[in-house]
């Protein structure tokens, strides 16, 4: 049971995520020939205020 977990910034809308979820459930069947059924996606978003990059936050740009 292949689990993928993607961390991005807030912003992307249903649709986005939706592709993704796909897009990425695709090429693991593909890659490593599990059943789709068998693959979890997790989306985890985060708040430009939760993430920073050389000391400044994404927020602060």
């Amino acid at each position: 049971m292949p689990i993928v977990t993607i961390k991005f910034l807030e912003g992307r809308n249903d649709d986005q995520k939706r592709a993704l979820v796909k897009e990425v459930t695709d090429a693991v069947s593909s890659n490593l020939n599990a059943p789709k059924e068998n693959i979890h996606v997790i989306l985890e978003e985060m708040k430009k205020t939760d993430y920073g990059v050389a000391g400044i936050r994404k927020s602060d740009l």
